[in-house]
């Protein structure tokens, strides 16, 4: 099989399972000479939970939490340059994570690989809203890529 994938979508969520994600994503990038495309949706639904408010988002909030995923973001984007992709970039998104990279982004972006995480969420927040890699396993229209593991293919751990 000669497949090779022209471009890809990782998820990034901060948690440890997105950043073996992204790691992944830049060695499949690389051997694909592939185009990268860094996403990380804010769900304001999950972000008031945490806020422990029924409000909406006030508009400073939202301001604060995109300046810290800006900067997030153009860190991965750094790294991943450094390491030799040179058609990477980065989109912060709002809404449901679920139907964002699923869906519109998989299908504006025309991604034909979309490389996640197992999970991002504690036991509780998958009982709430659902595991996203669940769900973009299922309804995506291009091949998924779980990622489980470093990128010597060790499982992980809380120590890596």
């Amino acid at each position: 099989m000669t497949q090779e994938y022209q471009r890809i979508l990782v998820a990034i969520d901060g948690s440890k399972e997105a950043e073996l994600a992204f790691q992944k994503a830049v060695q499949v990038a690389l051997r694909n000479h592939s185009a990268l495309l860094l996403v990380q949706v804010i769900d304001p639904i999950v972000f008031q939970s945490y806020a422990g408010s029924e409000e909406l988002m006030t508009e400073q909030i939202v301001q604060e939490v995109s300046q810290q995923v800006k900067q997030t973001m153009e860190e991965y984007l750094k790294v991943a340059k450094e390491q030799g992709v040179t058609d990477v970039r980065y989109t912060i998104e709002y809404g449901s994570p679920k139907h964002k990279i699923a869906k519109e982004l998989t299908e504006e972006q025309q991604i034909d690989l979309i490389m996640i995480g197992a999970t991002g969420l504690n036991a509780l927040e998958r009982f709430f809203v659902g595991s996203v890699s669940g769900y973009v396993i299922r309804e995506a229209s291009c091949d998924v890529l779980v990622v489980r593991t470093n990128l010597d293919n060790q499982g992980y751990s809380e120590e890596q």
